[in-house]
């Protein structure tokens, strides 16, 4: 099998001797989080299966940077989302001081979308803490501050209890690693991670404690509708996950789309190949990777935000019926 190759930072990129004809660097977020597991695994899969492409993942930093370089021909491969797709196709939000970022929305390209992975928000199994509802006063971690995941998930208890971070209850200001190694050490009362079961950091924890996944007490409403918007749907966070989980029953949450996004002007023959290598040896991680069920063909080829399928990964999903 040949390895993937990591760097400590999506800009620090790890020269040598060729491994093969062609080689792509994909870049992608904290690699222990789940959708960097995903793209990681997705490398890993091609690199094995064709010997001329060789996928050489970099770790670290933001996914919005990483899909501008991408589009300004400095990175091969990104973290997709549609959100943060219109946002540089418009020059809006974080691209707003970016001239050229519309422009360099031009040559990006969907290969493929993945769930981001249900948000989990999880506290102690003795805790007090049982709803959503019961965090006003308490510490939390959402994600690292004013970024997709802290606010999709602030947004989430403000739509579905009222309650405002800052105001009535405390979000610490910390990256990835920290917030969980908070939330091991016993210094905040809830953690929040969106990812596809088995999640890496609940098996860590279930390893020494029990811990329980909250949701709202209500889901419905205008707020609630307006939080989903284009982008985002209901999906329940399963009981029996993991050996320390005391769940009885399923706790509602919300999910979103992200995917692999490319270089639009990539060759379309090596994106075809490439995409038809994944789809077609996915069988052989399920064993290793359980959460890999939940990756789907037809879920992969959707419309999104209208970000345009790389001609070589729409010839694939064309030629096996994903598209019509």
């Amino acid at each position: 099998m040949k390895p993937i190759i990591f760097t400590a930072t999506a800009f620090a990129l790890t020269a040598g001797p060729a491994l093969a004809e062609t080689r792509l660097t994909m870049a992608t977020i904290e690699p222990s989080l789940g959708q960097a597991i995903t793209m990681a695994t997705f490398a890993n899969v091609v690199n094995d299966h064709l010997d001329d492409v060789e996928i050489e993942v970099a770790s670290g930093g933001a996914a919005t940077v990483h899909q501008l370089e991408t589009g300004r021909g400095n990175l091969d491969m990104f973290m997709a989302s549609p959100t943060i797709y219109d946002f540089m196709r418009t020059g809006t939000a974080m691209y707003g001081n970016e001239a050229d970022a519309s422009e360099a929305a031009r040559n990006v390209a969907l290969l493929m979308w993945f769930p981001y992975g249900q948000y989990h928000y999880a506290v102690r199994a003795d805790s007090d803490i049982r709803t959503l509802d019961d965090l006003e006063g308490t510490t939390v971690f959402l994600g690292p501050a004013g970024g997709g995941a802290f606010n999709a998930a602030k947004d989430w208890i403000a739509a579905t209890t009222g309650l405002v971070a800052g105001e009535d209850y405390e979000a610490i200001t910390a990256n990835w690693a920290t917030g969980f190694q908070s939330f091991l050490d016993g210094k905040i009362d809830m953690y929040v991670n969106g990812c596809l079961d088995p999640c890496q950091q609940f098996l860590q924890f279930t390893e020494t404690e029990q811990l329980r996944f909250i949701g709202p007490e209500s889901w419905d409403g205008d707020a609630v509708t307006e939080f989903l918007g284009n982008f985002r749907y209901l999906a329940e966070v399963p009981a029996g996950q993991y050996k320390g989980q005391v769940n009885e029953g399923p706790v509602m949450s919300s999910d979103t789309a992200v995917g692999i996004g490319v270089r639009a002007d990539l060759d379309e023959e090596t994106i075809y190949r490439v995409t038809k290598a994944f789809w077609e040896n996915i069988d052989s991680i399920s064993t290793e990777a359980p959460w890999a069920k939940a990756l789907d063909i037809d879920y992969a080829a959707q419309s999104l935000a209208d970000m345009p399928l790389h001609p070589g990964a729409e010839r694939y999903y064309r030629e096996v019926g994903a598209l019509k």
